[in-house]
C-alpha cells in the first residue's frame, strides 16, 4: 500500500488543472516544474479537476481523452506517483459532497463578485449555469478537503484561493477548528508568463493557438509561434516587464528554461536583434519539453498503468477525504455513516 498524507510533518500542498485545452509553457514554468522541485518538501496531492471543466459544455470524448493526457502530464514531467497523490476529482466523490456543504456557508454576494464568473458568463451566454455561479466553492471543496496547508496558484488565482479561506474561517468560527485554513504559494519568477499575442495578458490555454507554446507541440510549431511573437519597435533586447512586456516575456522563458540570469541575456543579446532572441527561445522550448513529450508518449501508449495510477490515487485521495468529511457531517449535525 502507497504512503498516505499526514504521515509526517511536512505541510500539505494541493493543486488542481482543468483537463480542458491544451497546456502550455506558461503552465509548465508556473506551474508543473515547480511541482516536482516540491515533491520532497511537501505531501502532495495534484488532482484532474475534471469535474470543473464540465461548468462548460464539452465532447465527452474528448474530454476524456483530455483527462488521460493531463494525467500523463503530470507523470511526465517527473512527478513520482510513491510520493505524490495523483487522481481525477470525479473519483473521490467527498469533493461534490463537502462542496455542497460549504455552498450553505457561502454568500451569494460574494460568488458575483468573482472574477471568473463574470468572465466566463460573458463568454458562454448562452450557458450561464449554476454550477458556473458556484464553481468556487467547490475549489473551496478541493482544497479544504485534504486540511491543505498550501496551494500553488498564480498572481491572477489569488482570489479563489482568498474565497476558499474566507469560507474556511466562518465554518470554523462556527464549528471551531476542523478546517485548515491555506496559505498562497506564489514562484517569484515564472509565475506570469504572458501570450505571445498580446504580452499584457497571462498566457492561457483557453485562449487561441498562436498565443502559446503548448507543452505537446511539436519543433517546427514552437518556432513557428515564437517567429510570431509580439515584441516592439525598439529593438533593444531589455528586461522592462512595464514598456517591453513582449521582448521580457522572452527573456523570462529563456532565462527559466536555460538557468541564465535576466542581466547575462541582457549582455549576450547586446546588439542583436529580436530574431535572434525568437529563435533561442524557441530552442529552449524544445529542448525542454522534449523528454516531457517523450515521456507523456509513453505513459499515452500504456493507459493500464496509467489508469492503475489513477485508481490508486483515488483510493489514497479517499481515506484522506473521509476523515476531513467525518469531521464535517459530526459538526453539522449529519446522520453518521455506518
Amino acid at each position: 500500500m502507497q504512503g498516505e498524507i499526514k504521515t509526517s510533518k511536512k505541510p500539505v500542498i494541493f493543486s488542481g488543472i482543468q483537463p480542458s485545452g491544451r497546456l502550455t509553457v506558461g503552465n509548465y514554468i508556473g506551474s508543473l516544474r515547480n511541482f516536482k522541485l516540491l515533491e520532497d518538501n511537501y505531501n502532495s496531492l495534484y488532482c484532474v479537476v475534471d469535474m470543473h471543466a464540465i461548468t462548460v459544455r464539452q465532447d465527452p470524448t474528448e474530454l476524456r481523452r483530455n483527462i488521460s493526457e493531463l494525467a500523463a502530464l503530470y507523470l511526465a514531467v517527473g512527478l513520482d506517483p510513491n510520493k505524490n497523490i495523483l487522481y481525477c476529482q470525479s473519483h473521490v466523490p467527498a469533493h461534490a459532497e463537502l462542496a455542497w456543504v460549504l455552498n450553505c456557508f457561502t454568500y451569494m454576494g460574494e460568488l458575483q463578485r468573482m472574477t471568473q464568473y463574470k468572465d466566463k458568463s460573458a463568454k458562454h451566454v448562452d450557458n450561464i449555469n449554476a454550477g458556473l455561479f458556484t464553481y468556487p466553492v467547490l475549489m473551496a471543496a478541493d482544497i479544504l478537503l485534504y486540511q491543505t496547508d498550501v496551494v500553488p496558484v498564480g498572481a491572477d488565482q489569488k482570489q479563489h484561493l482568498e474565497i476558499a479561506r474566507d469560507i474556511a474561517v466562518r465554518f470554523n468560527n462556527i464549528y471551531g477548528d476542523v478546517l485548515v485554513v491555506p496559505e498562497p504559494y506564489i514562484p517569484k519568477l515564472g509565475a506570469k508568463i504572458l501570450s505571445l499575442k498580446d504580452p499584457l495578458r497571462k498566457m492561457s490555454k483557453s485562449d487561441p493557438e498562436d498565443t502559446f507554446i503548448g507543452m505537446l507541440d511539436s519543433p517546427d510549431m514552437i518556432r513557428k509561434k515564437m517567429k510570431r511573437a509580439v515584441t516592439d519597435s525598439d529593438a533593444r533586447i531589455k528586461y522592462d516587464p512595464e514598456n517591453k512586456p513582449g521582448v521580457s516575456n522572452l527573456m523570462s522563458i529563456l532565462s527559466i528554461l536555460t538557468g541564465r540570469g535576466i542581466d547575462a541575456i541582457e549582455a549576450d543579446y547586446a546588439g542583436k536583434g529580436y530574431g535572434v532572441l525568437k529563435a533561442e527561445a524557441a530552442e529552449a522550448c524544445i529542448e525542454a519539453l522534449a523528454p516531457i513529450q517523450a515521456e507523456h508518449k509513453r505513459w499515452m501508449a500504456d493507459q493500464a498503468e496509467l489508469n492503475r495510477v489513477l485508481k490508486d490515487g483515488a483510493e489514497r485521495a479517499s481515506r484522506i477525504a473521509a476523515r476531513t468529511m467525518a469531521k464535517v457531517r459530526k459538526k453539522v449535525g449529519l446522520a453518521p455513516l455506518f
